[in-house]
């Protein structure tokens, strides 16, 4: 095999590898919306709530940075959760430009309730690979991500 045949065996490959993991993340993001959606919210109201859940307190400048969405979506989404009262504002006593979103007793019990759910939902998700080979997985995703990054 000369240089250029190699050259077209590597593009086929990343294509392939790029269509593959892509309907695969599209099938599993589907199965999951289910999940989220089965719980009366959707995946990005479940985001912030088990953000706010997990790590507590959040600054709703922050929020959108750390659950991938956009600045201008987070005011939207925080003003749902409130609707629903799973969430409150606290001003931040040391800084009145900085208020938090934090999370209200029906909130807490809500994602006491569903978090575990959403965990097994996930777990028969991903059932498809052993844990091997879900570590395995993990590195070379993670290998893959680094890479494209740099370029």
């Amino acid at each position: 095999m000369d240089n250029r045949d190699e050259i077209q065996v590597e593009e086929d490959l990343s294509l392939k590898l790029f269509v593959v993991l892509s309907r695969a993340l599209q099938s599993i993001k589907k199965r999951v919306e289910e999940d989220i959606k089965s719980y009366g919210l959707n995946p990005t109201e479940f985001a912030v709530l088990e953000l706010i859940h997990s790590k507590g307190d959040q600054p709703i400048q922050k929020i959108g940075e750390k659950v991938l969405i956009a600045s201008s979506s987070i005011t939207y989404v925080v003003d749902k959760l409130e609707k629903k009262k799973l969430i409150e504002r606290k001003p931040c006593p040391k800084d009145r430009r900085i208020t938090y979103a934090r999370m209200t007793t029906a909130g807490d019990e809500l994602m006491m309730e569903v978090f575990p759910k959403h965990k097994e939902a996930i777990l028969k998700i991903c059932g498809g690979l052993d844990s091997g080979e879900k570590e395995f997985m993990i590195h070379q995703l993670k290998k893959l991500g680094y890479y494209a990054q740099e370029q």
